[in-house]
């Protein structure tokens, strides 16, 4: 059973996301709407929920407060789930602690990946955030192309994102393997893994998505 504490001020967004989700075994969930952060944390504490899906741009939370979250309950997750914002905005929030996130347009079976995947340490994003976030215009500049981006999610585990750093610094797989105490094979097979989730071909093409995005800065 995975706790879900859903913090929402959209009325619509709130039930609609408590509803699909208690119609789950898998889930135990609970929501709020107050936009107070002290009663925030002390709704976490009486709850202690796993995941807090929050649309910290509702309640109005800015980034220190989400590193605030993060630091005072060492084992929750965040999982957001906005609509557009600027890049600074949602990357600032991925760099507070925000481990996962979505767009208020993903679908059911989208969200319920997220928040399996988040409950198991892995940082899952949209396709169109990920696709937003490395691309150098802003959202207005890249809607058309946008439209065409699928909503897919991507989910990358910690050891992938080590992986994936390492080869963005020019580390060969033996080298990795060394560093990260694995097996050769291993790494092959995480690199393989990457390149088939983040549909890359190369390893160039890797250590360019790591240079681009920012989400993989150690």
């Amino acid at each position: 059973m995975i706790s879900v504490l859903i913090a929402d001020k959209n009325y619509l967004s709130r039930l609609g996301l408590f509803t699909l989700l208690n119609t789950s075994s898998n889930f135990e969930v609970d929501y709020t709407e107050d936009d107070n952060f002290e009663n925030l944390v002390a709704t976490i504490k009486k709850n202690k929920p796993k995941i807090l899906v929050l649309d910290f741009q509702s309640l109005s939370f800015n980034s220190a407060q989400i590193s605030s979250l993060t630091k005072t309950f060492k084992r929750l997750q965040i999982l957001a789930i906005t609509d557009y914002l600027t890049k600074h905005e949602m990357q600032s929030a991925l760099d507070a602690g925000v481990r996962s996130y979505l767009l208020k347009e993903c679908d059911k079976d989208e969200i319920i990946e997220a928040l399996h995947a988040t409950y198991n340490n892995e940082r899952f994003l949209c396709g169109k955030v990920a696709y937003y976030l490395t691309c150098t215009e802003d959202i207005s500049a890249i809607r058309p192309a946008m439209d065409k981006v699928s909503c897919q999610g991507l989910g990358i585990t910690d050891r992938e994102l080590d992986v994936i750093r390492l080869i963005s610094e020019g580390l060969s797989n033996k080298l990795i393997a060394d560093k990260l105490e694995l097996s050769t094979h291993t790494v092959n097979t995480h690199r393989k893994n990457i390149m088939t989730k983040l549909d890359i071909p190369n390893t160039a093409g890797i250590v360019m998505f790591a240079v681009k995005n920012k989400l993989l800065a150690a």
